[in-house]
C-alpha cells in the first residue's frame, strides 16, 4: 500500500514516518512549501531548517523524499481568505482552510493521482474509515488539550476514508515526545511551532498593519459613547479582546464589537456586559463531513480551539445552522469557527455570522 506522509519538520508529524514503518509501511515523505509567495519580505518560515530534519528523517528509514510547492496555492486559498475576512471586521481560521484547501485539498489530490493509496500526518485525531464507500468518523484526539479536529470540519469524510493519523492515540504530547526520543529523530525537544505560516514571525498585527490601510479611528466606551482612545484600524481588533487596546490605566476592558466602515472599536469594562455574552449563535457556510447534515438535537459545540465543549441544540438549515447553548457563553466573534460533536465524533461546523 502506497502512503503519502506529510511531514514538517516537527515532533508530531516527523514521529508518523518511524510510527509507519514499524507498521509494515514504506511512507513516501512530502514537505510542502506554504508561504507568501513573492511577499518575502513580510514573511519567513523556517523552511531551511524543517528541511533538513525531514531530509534526515528520509535518509534514517530509506524512504523517497519530495518538496511540493505550494506557496501559490496557500496563499490564493488561505492567505487572501485571511486578510479579505479581516478588513470586513470578521475573525478567521486560517487553519481550518489550510486543511481544507492545501493539506487534504491540493496536496491530497495530488498525492492520490500520483498512486498513493493514504495520506498520513501528524494532526492530534482520530479516524474510523467507513465501509462499502461509507464516509469516515473524524474522532477526538486522546489528548483533548492538543486535539486538532476543531481545525477539521471542512474536510469530507471520504478524504478522512483515505487518511491516517498516527498520534491521534497519544494521551499528551509529552508520549509524543518521548516516541521521538525512543526512535533517535533527535528533534524531542523542539518547541511547537505557532501561529501563521503565511505571516512568519513578524505577528499578526504587523502584518495586517503593513498589508491593510492603516486608518487612525476611536476607542469608545460601549455604555456612554464616550470616547477613551484611538486606534490604528478596527480591523486589528475582535470580539471579546482585552490586550492591545492601550487604553493607560484605569480597569480592563473588553472588545464589544468592531465597526470597520465607521472605523470605531466599542468596549466594555463590565464583565457581565449583555454585548459579551450570547445564548443563540447563527452560522452558516456549514460543512458535514458525513455530506449530509445531521438530525437537529443535542450536541457538544467548541468555539475556540481548547475551548470547552459546551452542550447545545442545534437546529441544521440550509447552508447554515442555529445554535442555542444550554447555558449563557462569552460571544464568540463573527468569522470564527462553530464546530460540532456527537460524543467524540465530530461532525461538521460553520462559520459563526452572529454571536
Amino acid at each position: 500500500m502506497n502512503i503519502a506522509a506529510l511531514v514538517s519538520g516537527g515532533v508530531d508529524s516527523s514521529v508518523v514516518v518511524p510510527l509507519l514503518k514499524e507498521q509494515g509501511y514504506d511512507p513516501h515523505i512530502f514537505y510542502i512549501k506554504i508561504g507568501m509567495e513573492g511577499k518575502e519580505e513580510l514573511s519567513s518560515c523556517p523552511s531551511e531548517e524543517d528541511i533538513e530534519i525531514t531530509t534526515y528523517i528520509a535518509k534514517k528509514y530509506g524512504c523517497k523524499f519530495d518538496i511540493v510547492d505550494l506557496q501559490h496555492e496557500y496563499f490564493e486559498t488561505v492567505g487572501k481568505y485571511t486578510m479579505e475576512m479581516v478588513r470586513k471586521g470578521l475573525t478567521p481560521n486560517p487553519d481550518v482552510m489550510c486543511n481544507q484547501t492545501v493539506k487534504f485539498g491540493t496536496f491530497a489530490e495530488r498525492a492520490f493521482a500520483e498512486g498513493a493509496d493514504l495520506v498520513a500526518t501528524g494532526h492530534y485525531a482520530r479516524v474510523e474509515h467507513g465501509e462499502n464507500g461509507a464516509p469516515a468518523r473524524l474522532l477526538r484526539a486522546a489528548d483533548e488539550h492538543k486535539d486538532q479536529t476543531y481545525f477539521m470540519w471542512r474536510v469530507p469524510g471520504q478524504v478522512y476514508n483515505r487518511s491516517l493519523f498516527p498520534i491521534g492515540g497519544y494521551r499528551t504530547k509529552a508520549e509524543v515526545r518521548a516516541a521521538c526520543a525512543e526512535r533517535g529523530l533527535g528533534i524531542e525537544n523542539k518547541p511547537d511551532s505557532d501561529g501563521i505560516c503565511f505571516i512568519g514571525p513578524v505577528g499578526l498585527r504587523t502584518f495586517l498593519l503593513n498589508t491593510l490601510e492603516r486608518r487612525a479611528g476611536d476607542v469608545v466606551e460601549w455604555e456612554t459613547g464616550k470616547v477613551l482612545g484611538h486606534h490604528d484600524g478596527a480591523f486589528l481588533f475582535t470580539v471579546g479582546q482585552r490586550r492591545g487596546l492601550d487604553l493607560g490605566g484605569g480597569p480592563a476592558r473588553y472588545v464589544v464589537k468592531t465597526d470597520t466602515e465607521a472605523n470605531i472599536v466599542y468596549v466594555t469594562a463590565d464583565t457581565n456586559c449583555p454585548a459579551l455574552w450570547t445564548r443563540e449563535l447563527t452560522v452558516e457556510d456549514t460543512c458535514w463531513i458525513a455530506g449530509e447534515p445531521p438530525a437537529a438535537g443535542e450536541y457538544l459545540v467548541r468555539t475556540r480551539h481548547t475551548g470547552p465543549l459546551r452542550p447545545a441544540h442545534v437546529e441544521p438549515g440550509d447552508a447554515g445552522a442555529l445554535v442555542t447553548f444550554a447555558e449563557p457563553v462569552r460571544t464568540v466573534a463573527p468569522g470564527q469557527s462553530a464546530v460540532f460533536y456527537s460524543g467524540f465524533e465530530c461532525v461538521g461546523g460553520g462559520i459563526v455570522s452572529r454571536g
